[in-house]
């Protein structure tokens, strides 16, 4: 008899996401924190602390991917200056379109 299929919480899948794509980009986050946020969809703390809004994982993957990576490359890179965006277009190649059909995040959306 096949086992039955685990449902996972928001928190499972958006932690193993960030956590699958710090692996790839070899960086190590302190600590994954899931979090009600109103006005943003993530945020890196310097002491790398990675924290993603919770309804992130309502939206379209590729946009989760784009979050993700975003916050995660800010262990690496402080600022959104040209090396950063270089890394992100190669690990998100259509990150700028990702950015621009979602620019904001508004409370009800």
């Amino acid at each position: 008899m096949a086992r039955p299929k685990m449902i996972l919480t928001a928190e499972q899948v958006l932690t193993r996401k960030a956590m699958a794509w710090a692996t790839k980009i070899r960086v190590n986050p302190t600590r994954i924190v899931i979090a009600e946020l109103e006005t943003k969809w993530g945020s890196c703390a310097p002491d790398g602390v990675v924290t993603l809004a919770k309804d992130l994982v309502d939206m379209p993957e590729e946009f989760q991917d784009y979050v993700v990576v975003h916050e995660l490359l800010h262990l690496r890179y402080r600022s959104h200056g040209k090396t950063f965006a270089a890394m992100m277009t190669v690990l998100v190649p259509t990150w700028r379109d990702l950015e621009a059909s979602y620019p904001a995040k508004l409370r009800g959306q």
